[in-house]
């Protein structure tokens, strides 16, 4: 048990130091290409070292071997002259002879150093102890025996002090009538040295070179990355608004017509821009100005109008309907021209709230029952379900309740004579209004849209209340000067449901919604109201 929790510890800990490593090198091009260029110059120096070293040992041994068995033969050689005379080999004086020539061969130095002589008895002669005999080697033995030149490479204690080097030995026959062996020992000493100088060489080269290439790869890299990396941090002060910032124009190469053309694009960015600010600013200039100077005659046809209105009896039947006609319609164009009015204030940024601590189902409830003559008109019932306590948020009263009206008059529009759900709930730092009606609902697409100014999704469809068609912007335009959201949602011919989402604490923002944005029953509430 201890032991997998052991491991789980070191993988956290590897995990936490490799983590930012690898966002690191994800994150940097700079970085990815020396890698990957190190990596790769790393293996073909591996590979090409391996070859050549390869090579040239092969070649150095394969020298030494040949130069060693030619001395050898002559060696043999020179041995039979001596040991012809010989016709036996129990004769006395053979031994002596034998010691006399290996001594002889291995002081003469165009011979190997160390040189030993063997019987076809099996006695053996030796300039040096010689320890690891090489005849336990049964090829080169069984080679030697057949009448050949046969070599090998050991490592061996010849001067019998405990320090095994490595040693080419080369055997060879010599054919006087009677069977002798000769075996002389080649240091390779010499040939090691070399072959590890070589590899320390390389080793040595590949290394500098790796880094070398690492280096130019950096830098090239640099040359590279730098005017993209610029690129980037211009665009990013270009989105932040900051449409002034241009990139540094070097030389005349690709990377400076680059620039160029980057230059040139943010300079047709910001004119486009600027046009279509000013464009807008043209536009909430006129509908604000439009729509104050509208309010004075405005308020002299509304005198002339309540006059009329108020006198409506003492005309005839036609004129009475045209005069109601005509309250209303001004009516209505008062209230289009107040969200007007309203509109021009969000969009030029002087909207402001007027925090109270409230009771948003309070609000709710007084929303149905200020629509319940609209709701008896279309026959639709409207129940308000929330919790036993009171939902206490920092809002502005005026400004939420223009929203429940907006939403709970538009559901009870679009109803088709079916219930009205409104649901109000709270978590710990949010209050939510859902609003839910059983009518047409919202064909695909459309929940996108309907908080589009004087959008509508039927146009042919008779409005009760004869809306202006911007109470569903406005609504959206106070929810997010709450730090609130507004959504919708709907499937045709179930329904439509909206859900207002609020901070509790003035200031704070919204992450999650306590009703979720989607279709649910109809439940009955224990304190709930209708109208």
């Amino acid at each position: 048990m201890w032991l997998r929790r052991l491991g789980q510890g070191a993988a956290r800990v590897a995990d936490r130091v490799s983590r930012p490593l690898i966002e690191r090198f994800a994150a940097s091009l700079q970085l990815r290409v020396v890698a990957s260029t190190l990596i790769a110059s790393t293996i073909l120096v591996l590979i090409f070292s391996f070859v050549v070293a390869g090579s040239v040992t092969s070649g150095l041994l394969d020298e030494r071997q040949d130069t060693a068995v030619d001395e050898t033969g002559n060696a043999a050689e020179r041995a039979a002259e001596q040991l012809g005379t010989y016709s036996s080999s129990s004769d006395t004086a053979l031994a002596t002879t034998l010691q006399q020539i290996a001594n002889e061969l291995a002081e003469d130095p165009a011979y190997a150093p160390y040189i030993m002589l063997r019987t076809a008895d099996g006695d053996v002669t030796k300039t040096h102890p010689i320890a690891g005999d090489v005849r336990s080697s049964d090829d080169l033995q069984a080679a030697v025996a057949d009448r050949k030149v046969a070599s090998q490479y050991a490592d061996l204690d010849v001067e019998g002090d405990g320090d095994f080097l490595p040693y080419l030995v080369v055997g060879s026959y010599i054919d006087v009538g009677i069977g002798y062996e000769i075996y002389a020992f080649y240091p390779l000493e010499s040939q090691q040295d070399a072959i590890s100088l070589l590899r320390t060489n390389l080793a040595l080269a590949g290394v500098a070179l790796v880094l070398l290439l690492g280096v130019i790869a950096a830098l090239v890299t640099r040359l590279v990355v730098t005017p993209v990396r610029e690129a980037a941090r211009t665009s990013q002060r270009l989105a932040a608004g900051l449409l002034h910032e241009r990139m540094e124009v070097r030389g005349s190469d690709d990377l400076a017509r680059l620039a160029g053309s980057f230059n040139l694009m943010a300079e047709n960015l910001q004119s486009q821009i600027r046009r279509l600010e000013e464009m807008s600013m043209m536009q909430r200039r006129f509908t604000s100005d439009v729509s104050h100077e509208l309010r004075t005659p405005l308020a002299t046809i509304r005198m002339a109008a309540d006059l009329l209105y108020d006198n409506r009896d003492d005309f005839d039947p036609v004129t009475k309907r045209s005069i109601e006609l005509l309250q209303h319609e001004i009516d209505r164009f008062e209230d289009l021209l107040q969200e007007l009015l309203e509109i021009s204030r969000f969009d030029s940024g002087f909207a402001s709230l007027e925090v109270d601590a409230v009771d948003v189902g309070r609000i709710a409830e007084d929303v149905v029952t200020g629509l319940s003559r609209l709701a008896g008109e279309c026959g639709v019932e409207v129940t308000v379900e929330k919790p036993p306590r009171r939902v206490i948020a920092e809002v502005d009263p005026r400004r939420v309740q223009r929203i429940l009206r907006n939403l709970v008059s538009n559901a009870i529009e679009h109803a088709e004579g079916r219930p009205v759900e409104i649901r109000v709930a709270e978590s710990d730092t949010a209050v939510a209004v859902a609003v839910r009606d059983h009518g047409v609902g919202l064909k695909p697409g459309h929940a996108d849209r309907v908080f589009d100014r004087f959008w509508r999704a039927d146009p042919s469809r008779n409005r009760k209340t004869g809306g202006t068609g911007l109470g569903l912007a406005i609504s959206l335009e106070d929810a997010k000067l709450h730090s609130g959201t507004l959504k919708a949602a709907g499937e045709p011919g179930k329904g439509t449901l909206f859900v207002l989402t609020l901070p509790l604490q003035a200031g704070n923002r919204v992450i999650t919604s306590p009703i979720p944005l989607r279709f649910e029953e109809p439940k009955e509430a224990p304190h709930a109201t209708q109208d």
